[in-house]
């Protein structure tokens, strides 16, 4: 029996996809829940299994191809059998022997290196006007390369090959030389990076944008990392780590700030009475923003968990469009490569993303004496038509005064 295989429904706000790649060709042998082609959209990569075990007997659509909800991407014929594979040898031939074939390899490999192409000896320097000359250096590197001083276009005195022109030619780092690779290639956009270059796009012309900074001393959060991370690890099975109180620190300055947690739609100003909050993951297809829906509510196990999980699907290539709707509030933290100090960009219809950064120790003044602490500076991207200098900084303002004294957050203070 013949079974069909659909694109899944799609959202209203993914209108197609595209088709990524085919893990099955025609005439292979697939089992039910097998995953057997991937397809892109704006936000996320969608995997479309099997429902049945049988052989993917017709593939209606090529990768690269566009399709929308519900249309057929394929036909599987139910409960069939692969074809076996045709039969390499002409039948009733012997196999040779194991020695015979070991013996018969020697010569053809004899043959093959008399036939090796002359590039891989040591060059003939010297053979030719332009190389007579050739100082010390500029022969040595040339024999080491493999370069024929010939080729290269010298640029000492009297048209001189240097050992500089050599390398130059080598790297192919000079205009006008001749060798050396200088690779390209032109490869088409994803559709998620497609979709992230327009997001980016829209939020620079639709959004009046500011960034505020402020810096934070993270000592009293590592010690209590120190100090209960391994109890914290063993009671809820999941690592103590910085986005829990970040993420938590920002839902409860989200309720204090809702100027900050509000968007725009038209002439009016929806304030959310919730904190739903994105958090930036980076892929090889590019950056994703799972959202922790109801942060306010949630305590730093039920955070951490959330946040280790998005980061296995999103590795995995196995978020859902749910997971990836909605959001209030962004945070991204360009830390965990290194940066020290970016302004992020707004995700509209968000008005607000938390920037955090890596963390350095840095000398500050501590009542009254010099000290070294771990210090992380924040910046807090903002849309200005809504959300006025006053609240970017009191928001900031209370990101600081909780992370700097971690226990208020515990009391919800």
């Amino acid at each position: 029996m013949a079974t069909e295989v659909k694109v899944p429904v799609l959202p209203e706000s993914v209108s197609d996809a595209t088709i990524a790649t085919w893990h099955k060709k025609a005439g292979d042998a697939v089992k039910r829940d097998e995953n057997l082609v991937d397809l892109e959209t704006d936000k996320v990569v969608l995997e479309v299994p099997s429902n049945v075990d049988g052989v993917l007997k017709e593939i209606r659509f090529e990768e690269g191809a566009t399709v929308t909800g519900q249309q057929v991407l394929a036909i599987i014929e139910e409960g069939a059998a692969a074809a076996p594979p045709a039969e390499s040898g002409a039948k009733g031939k012997e196999a040779p022997a194991a020695g015979a074939e070991e013996v018969q390899s020697k010569p053809q490999a004899k043959r093959a290196d008399d036939a090796a192409p002359s590039s891989t000896k040591p060059l003939a320097v010297g053979d030719s006007a332009k190389t007579a000359n050739l100082p010390p250096g500029a022969r040595f590197t040339a024999e080491k390369d493999g370069i024929d001083p010939a080729q290269v276009e010298g640029t000492g005195r009297r048209g001189a090959v240097t050992k500089e022109d050599i390398v130059n030619y080598a790297s192919g780092r000079t205009a006008g030389v001749a060798g050396g690779a200088r690779p390209e290639e032109r490869v088409p956009m994803t559709r998620i990076r497609k979709r992230i270059a327009e997001r980016l796009m829209q939020s620079k012309e639709s959004i009046a944008m500011l960034t505020s900074f402020n810096e934070v001393n993270l000592s009293k959060v590592m010690a209590m990392r120190k100090e209960l991370g391994e109890g914290f690890e063993k009671a809820n099975g999941i690592k103590l780590g910085f986005m829990g109180f970040f993420a938590k620190a920002a839902a409860n300055a989200l309720q204090r700030q809702p100027a900050v947690n509000a968007s725009v739609d038209g002439d009016d100003i929806i304030y959310h009475g919730y904190a739903d909050i994105s958090i930036a993951v980076s892929t090889e297809k590019g950056l994703v923003t799972p959202v922790l829906r109801s942060v306010e509510r949630m305590g730093f196990a039920d955070i951490e968990r959330a946040i280790g999980d998005y980061a296995k699907k999103a590795r995995d290539g196995k978020l859902s469009l749910d997971d990836l709707q909605g959001g209030t509030f962004t945070i991204t933290n360009g830390g965990t490569f290194g940066s020290l100090m970016s302004t992020p960009i707004v995700n509209p219809p968000q008005s607000a993303i938390l920037g955090m950064h890596a963390i350095k120790e840095r000398a500050i003044v501590e009542n009254g004496q010099v000290v070294a602490a771990p210090m992380m500076y924040i910046a807090l991207s903002y849309d200005h038509r809504i959300i006025d200098g006053k609240d970017a900084v009191l928001f900031l303002v209370d990101i600081k005064n909780q992370l700097e004294n971690p226990h208020r957050m515990l009391l919800g203070m």
